[in-house]
């Protein structure tokens, strides 16, 4: 990749940093799409014991890329997304992957392909962490900033997608007693 394409595409991508998601940091800060991308990828890091036959490499890809659209796009809170918008954020990908070099961006298309598609272990194993570290981001904020829906939202999130990994189900019942307990004080106070 030279030098120039590098750079450039590091300015779109770089959006991300400044692309505020729905959930709001322990901090009081809105949380940016690169800061969520990153720790998922941090999670893939962290459970790759956990899933000796999933080509962990290409799950950090995935966790890295997966929301390169919102660059382009803004992110819209996955209980609000239609598929007008989920186009949308393909049509964004599929522009900012124009001008990079084709090896990486015929790689980067397959792996979107494949998170889409769902049917790969490595595709599966992103999906889930993805809806778990936004139920732990969820769990980590202010319940104040929580709006109604996110009440049910945060405990049904994701279910599906851990459903197929023993490891997945227990982490999703330790974020769903977080959230219970959460849920519990914010009722008593």
């Amino acid at each position: 990749m030279q030098p120039r394409e590098l750079i450039d595409f590091l300015g779109i991508v770089g959006k991300l940093k400044d692309t505020t998601r729905h959930v709001w940091s322990p901090e009081g800060r809105k949380e940016s799409v690169a800061e969520h991308s990153w720790r998922v990828a941090v999670m893939a890091l962290l459970v790759a014991d956990e899933f000796p036959n999933v080509n962990i490499s290409k799950v950090v890809k995935m966790c890295l890329i997966h929301d390169f659209g919102e660059a382009l796009t803004g992110d819209i809170p996955s209980f609000y997304k239609t598929n007008e918008d989920r186009e949308k954020e393909d049509l964004a990908v599929d522009e900012m992957l124009k001008d990079l070099p084709k090896t990486i961006a015929s790689e980067f298309l397959e792996l979107f392909d494949e998170m889409i598609e769902l049917k790969s272990e490595e595709a599966k194993l992103f999906k889930a962490l993805d809806k778990m570290e936004a139920c732990i981001s969820h769990n980590e904020s202010n319940i104040e900033t929580w709006i109604p829906l996110e009440y049910t939202e945060n405990i049904t999130y994701g279910t599906e997608n851990v459903s197929y990994s023993e490891y997945l189900i227990k982490l999703k019942e330790e974020i769903n007693n977080d959230s219970l307990k959460k849920i519990e004080s914010a009722q008593e106070n």
